[in-house]
């Protein structure tokens, strides 16, 4: 994938983030998980819920995984993808300090390579966590840039400042993303399309290799990321979701604007898990 236009830098030198998932309605248990560290080459530092720190000195990664396979493997599966990018992502933070635009799509392929093979080797070893596969979407900021890296139908959406067009900059890989991708269908009929949750591609399971979807962006003070799980969009249109996120006040850090969109969308669905992680650039 070509990565979307640069937008101009920016002096901003701080993140502000929201992270929030619910059971649903129908589940009995919860596979999905959400992660926010704060890195250098040398120690991570797992982020709290609710947050905001500057950018000048450290890295960041946000991360929603959705996780899959039958008893409690998806719960395992979920938790061990996000725990593998906890372990590798200070490993990387050295092609980062020395300017990480020439290797990105590298070090990307190489640390989803890896939670994959972890999943692979975790699912043969136990027999509670056989099969399990997961998706995966990571965000990476760098003080200018934020990459990402994808796998599976969990999504990464952009909202720039002062644009009401929100842009997912993930494909869901499944062939009714692939349909909507090629406008063959619209977002209503993807979103009651019975194969909407038959994935193409995911890390773990039976698959011998996967290659994620990697890109850049070129952040501004006021944009917005959101990173969430299927069971989010389930229960809402992309314009409901532009109106919860332009209608927050940001300077209020005490409300979790996570809660509050993941509350919306539980209340017009919750068939699913629902997992949200907001980042807004100070």
């Amino acid at each position: 994938m070509e990565p979307p236009p640069d937008i101009p830098a920016s002096s901003s030198r701080g993140l502000q983030w929201f992270g929030r998932t619910d059971r649903g309605k129908v589940r009995a248990n919860n596979e999905d998980a959400f992660v926010g560290l704060q890195f250098d080459a040398r120690e991570v530092h797992h982020l709290g819920a609710i947050g905001d720190a500057p950018t000048q000195h450290l890295d960041f990664a946000f991360a929603v995984s959705d996780g899959m396979g039958g008893a409690n493997a998806g719960e395992h599966a979920s938790r061990a993808a996000v725990d593998t990018i906890t372990k590798l992502l200070p490993q990387s933070y050295q092609q980062s300090a020395s300017g990480l635009d020439a290797g990105a799509s590298d070090v990307l392929e190489e640390l989803f390579a890896r939670v994959h093979r972890e999943l692979v080797q975790l699912g043969r070893s136990y027999e509670d966590c056989s099969g399990m596969e997961a998706t995966l979407s990571l965000c990476w900021f760098t003080p200018a840039k934020m990459y990402f890296g994808h796998v599976g139908d969990s999504r990464i959406y952009y909202l720039p400042a002062g644009d009401d067009a929100i842009r997912q900059l993930t494909h869901d890989d499944t062939h009714v993303g692939w349909l909507f991708r090629s406008g063959k269908i619209n977002e209503r009929e993807a979103r009651s399309h019975p194969r909407r949750n038959v994935l193409q591609k995911a890390l773990g399971g039976s698959n011998q290799f996967v290659s994620p979807q990697v890109g850049a962006v070129t952040y501004a003070s006021g944009d917005i990321f959101l990173l969430c799980s299927d069971g989010l969009v389930d229960g809402l249109y992309n314009h409901h979701v532009t109106d919860v996120l332009r209608a927050h006040d940001f300077g209020k850090k005490d409300l979790n604007l996570a809660l509050q969109i993941v509350n919306e969308s539980v209340a017009r669905s919750g068939k699913d898990n629902t997992t949200a992680l907001i980042v807004h650039v100070l």
